[in-house]
């Protein structure tokens, strides 16, 4: 984003998630996990060495069972990664410490505009207004709990914690759904951990985060109840793709 190209531009953000009407689940940072627990299901999910945690927000592809037929969030809890829309950082290293970001923004969303409709991105001076300031501080927020959730996720690898999962779901009508391509944490490796290894994740403040995690996996059933499936049962670990990929924005600086 620059002030020659964005200088007058304004942003009606409005409270229409259309955008993702189609992604069945969303990255979840760490500091997410207690909000998040209560109603969604967090599990982790891409491959070995990119695994992060996310909330599912459907059992199909293209699917999200929270935004109804006006394209309003029907959940109580609104995962960050949607809350930053249009907005995002980019950068060419994000995985380094020292990567250098840049504020884009979707340049496709109706609500940009340059009829001064909404918040302005700059004032008369050119200079970044008060708007505009509260989206980076937002952003580099997230950012920082991004490589705090990636630190967390490193370590269940680490200790051999994750392992992959299905879950099935018998329809109304007698067929069968399964969903696949998670891992979630299994509690048997978790119980077999030293001493050492528990003191370590209670004292980054993780431990806490596994049984938020565990818990959530309760709210299969509820999720899939939003499309008239009475029941979910967990089946045997299988080696499965990642699900499917988290909204994307179309980049634009």
């Amino acid at each position: 984003m620059t002030r020659q190209r964005h200088g007058s531009w304004s942003i009606k953000a409005g409270s229409s998630y259309e955008f993702a009407r189609d992604v069945n689940s969303v990255p979840l940072m760490v500091a997410e996990f207690g909000s998040a627990a209560p109603e969604y299901t967090i599990v982790f999910g891409g491959a070995s060495g990119d695994v992060i945690p996310v909330a599912l927000l459907g059992i199909r592809d293209a699917e999200n069972l929270y935004v109804d037929e006006q394209g309003a969030w029907t959940g109580r809890y609104v995962p960050a990664f949607l809350r930053r829309y249009p907005f995002v950082f980019s950068s060419d290293n994000p995985n380094e410490a020292d990567a250098v970001f840049t504020l884009c923004v979707d340049e496709e969303f109706a609500g940009c505009n340059d009829e001064g409709r909404g918040e302005r991105l700059f004032d008369a001076d050119g200079e970044r207004t008060q708007y505009l300031q509260n989206v980076l501080g937002f952003l580099q927020a997230y950012q920082v709990q991004f490589q705090r959730t990636k630190i967390f996720v490193a370590r269940l690898e680490a200790m051999g914690l994750l392992e992959p999962m299905q879950a099935q779901f018998t329809l109304r009508n007698g067929q069968r759904a399964t969903l696949s391509g998670f891992s979630v944490v299994n509690r048997d490796k978790l119980k077999g951990l030293t001493g050492e290894q528990l003191a370590e994740l209670m004292q980054a403040d993780e431990l806490e985060l596994i049984y938020q995690h565990l818990s959530s996996l309760a709210n299969l059933t509820p999720i899939a109840e939003r499309i008239g499936v009475p029941s979910a049962e967990p089946a045997a670990p299988v080696d499965t793709a990642p699900p499917a990929a988290p909204a994307k924005t179309s980049k634009k600086s």
